[in-house]
C-alpha cells in the first residue's frame, strides 16, 4: 500500500516531509505577506514620526499638539542651529572620531586574535582560548572595571571610551570560525613560497573573509556609535560627551541645548523638534551604512558558525 493512502509524502526514509518543505499555499502566503507587512509599519512607523516633527516648524507642532504625522511647512532651521558649531555639533564629531578609531583597533586586535586561535599549531592557542571563552560568562564587574580605567589615568579621555570595551569574544570566535574554513593548501603553498603569517593573513585570509569582516566591522561600529555608559561614569567634562549623552540629556532630563536656550525660551525654536533631530543624527549614520553591509550579513554569519 502506498505511502499516499496514509496521507504522508514521500521525501525521506520515512516517507515523511517536514512541514517546512511543504510548498506554501496561496492562504500562508497572504497571511506571512500581511504579517510582513504589519511588522515593517510597526517599525517604520515611529521613525517617520521622528523625522516628520524633527522637519516641522514651530507653528506646526503647536497646531497639532505635540508629534507631527503628516509633514507640512516643511524646515531645517533646528537643524541648521543644532549644527552651528555648538554642542551638539562638538558630541556629533566626538562620536565620529570614538567610532571610527575605536573600530579600527577593535577589528585590529579581534583579526589578529582570531588568527592565532584558528592556526593548529599556534602556542597555547587551547588554553588562550578557554580563558577567552570564560570571559564570556564571567566578569569583574563595575566597580573592579573602574578602578582598573582609573588606576591606568584613563578617566577624562577619549581612551575610557574604546579600551574597556574594545573586544568583544564572541566577534573573535566568529572570525576564528571563518578563519578556519579557509582552504588549508592555500595557506600552506604561500607558506613554502616564503610568506609568513602576517603576509598570508594580509593577502590571503582576509581577502577571502571579506563578508564576515564586514560584518564585524558593523557591529563594533555600532556599538561604539550607540554607547552611551562608558562616558556617563568615566567623563566628567561636559565638552568629551559623545552624542548619545547629549541626547540622554535633551530627550531624558530635558535639558536645552547649550546656546539655544534663549531661541527656545522665545518660541523661535521648538524643543520638541530639537530632540527630534538629535535623534535623527543619531540614527542616520546606521541607516546609512547597515544596507552596504547588508549583503554580507547572511554569508558572513552563517558560513562561519556552519563551518566552525
Amino acid at each position: 500500500m502506498s505511502l499516499l493512502a496514509f496521507g504522508l509524502k514521500p521525501g525521506s526514509r520515512t516517507g515523511l516531509r517536514p512541514a517546512w518543505d511543504e510548498e506554501p499555499t496561496r492562504a500562508g502566503l497572504a497571511v506571512k505577506g500581511v504579517t510582513l507587512v504589519l511588522v515593517c509599519l510597526a517599525v517604520l512607523f515611529p521613525v517617520w514620526v521622528v523625522v516628520v516633527t524633527s522637519l516641522s516648524s514651530v507653528r506646526t507642532i503647536t497646531d497639532t499638539g505635540g508629534l507631527v504625522v503628516l509633514p507640512q511647512d516643511i524646515t531645517f532651521v533646528h537643524y541648521r542651529e543644532l549644527l552651528a558649531g555648538g554642542q551638539v555639533t562638538r558630541a556629533t564629531l566626538v562620536s565620529a572620531g570614538v567610532t571610527f578609531f575605536g573600530t579600527l583597533f577593535s577589528m585590529a586586535v579581534s583579526i589578529l586574535c582570531a588568527y592565532g586561535l584558528s592556526r593548529p599549531g599556534s602556542i597555547l592557542h587551547r588554553p588562550i582560548l578557554m580563558v577567552l571563552i570564560a570571559t564570556m560568562f564571567f566578569g569583574a564587574g563595575l566597580i573592579p572595571t573602574y578602578l582598573v580605567v582609573q588606576g591606568l589615568g584613563l578617566t577624562d579621555t577619549y581612551l575610557s571610551l574604546i579600551l574597556p570595551s574594545a573586544v568583544n569574544v564572541f566577534n573573535i570566535l566568529v572570525l576564528r570560525a571563518f578563519f578556519m574554513s579557509t582552504a588549508r593548501e592555500l595557506v600552506e603553498s604561500a607558506r613554502i613560497d616564503g610568506a609568513g603569517d602576517l603576509r598570508i593573513l594580509w593577502q590571503i585570509v582576509m581577502p577571502l573573509s571579506r563578508a564576515v569582516i564586514a560584518v564585524i566591522t558593523l557591529f563594533y561600529a555600532v556599538g561604539y556609535w550607540s554607547a552611551w555608559f562608558n562616558a556617563s561614569i568615566y567623563l566628567t567634562d561636559p565638552d568629551m560627551l559623545p552624542l548619545q549623552n547629549v541626547m540622554q540629556q535633551l530627550v531624558i532630563k530635558q535639558q536645552k541645548p547649550t546656546g539655544l536656550s534663549q531661541a527656545i525660551n522665545t518660541g523661535q525654536l521648538s524643543p520638541l523638534a530639537i530632540q527630534m533631530a538629535v535623534m535623527v543624527l543619531a540614527l542616520l549614520p546606521v541607516a546609512v551604512l547597515a544596507p552596504f553591509v547588508q549583503r554580507h550579513f547572511r554569508q558572513g554569519m552563517l558560513t562561519g558558525a556552519v563551518k566552525g
